[in-house]
């Protein structure tokens, strides 16, 4: 099938790349002339596992290839997919004005037989309000279905390629049987193939992300709690994951949810929920308890050291989750601008996301290119993000390159017994773990 995908994002390549691997004809489209000269070289300008590989592939296989002319791209296309970019407004709105902007340009371009398909996040209603402007734009008829996404960054392809399920939103059973045809080679093992309202799919994706961020929100709560009152939280946590109505995914306590999905997505829905009278109090909830969860190892700290002042702190993990370089909302930012602001040294490291906070932070930090690196005399260590690269350290060399033995540890990394028995102190996230020593200095001021 020849396919045009609108946008070369996150999203937007992802969806390029394995659609021209399961053998169809695929062009990617954006309007930034740089990225595209580096994609037509095999350049992929994002770090996702695979993604890279499958596009350097698909272009010596002529399957996959990149223009920045619209009409060029989408001339001889059966399905154009629209994969812009949805940031929030100031406000919490979603805004739009590139869905409109493709829109208004399709509307010019296509024919009334071509499919378009919104894959980006949108409200909902935007489907039906896409479909009018065109229409009153170009004076004929047109079909737009809805397909919305369900990737996790870092495991993107392998999401696209083993979907858990597809969801479509259609208004005609040939736009139904065209998706239903595309996506045949990805439902191979039998996943659902699930067709309603584009309204209905544009609901689905909001639905899914609040509930997802929800468990996130209750864990974390849950955890703090359990702090409070002397339980461990990892107890608690398999005491309720075997059971099957509540499961283990997305109930690791930690410090907070961020990335462009979440944050952005639970805003607007509660924002467009306001707008017709019927607040969302658990989504507004789980925004504010998500906000205060970014500064939990901050408040450990200043309960520790008493002063942050002077402190050498390592940080490592910065990307808002392993497997990705993404930095939006990622609570390594809160953490980072609050340690600056206490009079603290930052030495960071992460394993992909240092470009990224270079161009934010610039000469604020020490960029250190090994996790141990960033060690070297510090006065603690803050882990923000749970590489995989983390889990098992050199507990020892630690202790020999740390000024004082001190882990702040906001993934749960590490078996508390272990990292005490190396001799340091160790705070955890609603974990059951002795009381920690006050440093020498607070004893001193304390006496």
């Amino acid at each position: 099938m020849r396919v045009a995908v609108i946008g070369t994002g996150y999203v937007g390549l992802v969806t390029a790349s394995c659609l021209a691997e399961s053998g169809n004809d695929v062009t990617g489209m954006d309007v930034d002339e740089a990225k595209i000269a580096r994609l037509r070289q095999g350049e992929v300008p994002i770090y996702e596992p695979g993604l890279e590989e499958l596009v350097k592939h698909n272009l010596r296989e002529e399957r996959l290839r990149f223009s920045t002319d619209l009409r060029d791209a989408v001339q001889q296309a059966e399905v154009i997919f629209i994969c812009v970019g949805t940031p929030a407004r100031p406000d919490g709105h979603a805004d739009l004005s590139s869905i409109w902007a493709v829109g208004d340009a399709l509307a010019e371009t296509i024919s009334s037989q071509q499919l378009v398909v919104i894959k980006s996040t949108v409200p909902v209603g935007t489907n039906r309000q896409l479909l009018e402007r065109m229409q009153r734009r170009a004076g004929r008829v047109f079909d737009v279905a809805s397909n919305p996404e369900f990737l996790k960054e870092g495991a993107a392809v392998e999401d696209f390629m083993r979907p858990d399920r597809v969801v479509v939103g259609v208004r005609t059973e040939r736009a139904a049987r065209l998706l239903e045809q595309l996506h045949a080679p990805f439902l191979r093992a039998g996943q659902p193939f699930l067709v309603m309202s584009p309204e209905s799919a544009e609901a689905t994706k909001y639905v899914a992300n609040a509930l997802l961020a929800t468990k996130i929100s209750f864990i974390n709560e849950m955890a703090n709690l359990c702090e409070r009152l002397g339980a461990d939280i990892n107890d608690v946590r398999r005491g309720i994951g075997y059971d099957k109505r509540i499961g283990f995914q997305f109930l690791h306590p930690g410090v907070g949810f961020g990335g462009s999905c979440f944050p952005k997505d639970l805003t607007a829905l509660a924002v467009i929920a306001r707008q017709h009278g019927l607040p969302l109090r658990i989504v507004e909830a789980v925004l504010e308890v998500n906000e205060r969860q970014k500064r939990v190892l901050l408040e450990k700290m200043k309960r520790h050291y008493g002063s942050l002042a002077g402190k050498v702190i390592a940080v490592w993990g910065l990307s808002f989750k392993p497997r990705t370089d993404d930095i939006r909302e990622a609570p390594a930012l809160v953490l980072l601008d609050e340690l600056l602001r206490e009079g603290a040294s930052c030495r960071v490291h992460d394993p992909a996301a240092m470009p990224a906070i270079r161009r934010i932070y610039g000469e604020r930090l020490t960029y250190c290119d090994k996790p141990y690196t960033a060690l070297q005399d510090a006065d603690g260590l803050a882990i923000v993000t749970e590489w995989p690269e983390f889990r098992n350290p050199d507990f020892a060399l630690m202790a020999r390159l740390m000024r004082q033995k001190v882990i702040f540890d906001g993934r749960n990394l590490y078996e508390p017994r272990i990292v005490l028995e190396h001799g340091f102190c160790y705070y955890a996230i609603g974990r059951l773990i002795p009381p920690a020593p006050l440093p020498k200095e607070r004893l001193a001021s304390a006496s």
